[in-house]
């Protein structure tokens, strides 16, 4: 039976909506585990909490104490163009951890790792051609990625502008990498809570809007994979 990991930061309100109660309850690690299992898999949903530090911790966490087969991070985010409006909803190509800097010490570019050609780390792409066959609106975008909550419609222009991104967020990065190493594929799927011109207040009114649109578009792809 295929294990699926599923990362959640702060919207775990959508999970316990569309799926209820769990078949089981871990305490992990400082980490809550929620099982869910059918017939065909076994979801593992983790509510790690916001930043890059937390879902890589999370992510390895389910990697090595649960294996997971493939993990799923499905969230909101901020949109960085006119065209990422509320509820738009997209499948992560590539991340930028935008705050990852070693220009100073070995002088290649701000963002990027030594393992990797430039600074946009790749999500996998086989889950992602997937998912878009299978949720045929879905956008393929780049997620800029740090512990920074933006919330600035100055702030956002400029992340698209530097980075050519399309949406920002804080834990892609972590996860993405954390993926990479273990050789575990991930998807990341996201739905836009708070558009260019939009910031806090925003985010907190359409926080539990859009993660249930998100998690529904996920589970409807988690059942097809």
């Amino acid at each position: 039976m295929k294990k699926i990991g599923l990362l959640v930061a702060v919207e775990m309100d959508a999970v316990l909506t569309r799926y209820g109660a769990p078949q089981e309850t871990q305490q992990v690690d400082g980490f809550e585990v929620l099982r869910y299992e059918n017939e065909s898999y076994t979801v593992f949903a983790v509510n790690a909490g916001a930043g890059e530090i937390a879902a890589a911790a999370a992510t390895q966490l389910l990697i090595s104490v649960f294996h997971v087969d493939l993990l799923v991070n499905f969230g909101v985010v901020g949109g960085l163009t006119e065209d990422m409006a509320m509820a738009r909803t997209v499948v992560v190509e590539s991340v930028v951890h935008y705050d990852f800097d070693v220009s100073d010490w070995i002088g290649v570019e701000t963002g990027r790792y030594m393992q990797y050609p430039s600074p946009y780390i790749p999500a996998t792409p086989e889950l992602v051609e997937k998912a878009c066959a299978i949720e045929p609106s879905l956008r393929r975008v780049i997620c800029a990625s740090a512990d920074k909550f933006i919330g600035t419609e100055e702030k956002k222009r400029a992340l698209h502008e530097r980075w050519q991104a399309d949406i920002c967020e804080m834990e892609a990065a972590g996860i993405v990498l954390t993926c990479a190493r273990c050789g575990v594929p991930c998807l990341l799927i996201k739905t836009v809570s708070d558009a260019i011109s939009g910031g806090a207040e925003e985010f907190n009114r359409e926080l539990n809007r859009s993660a249930g649109l998100c998690l529904a578009i996920a589970d409807k792809i988690i059942r097809e994979l």
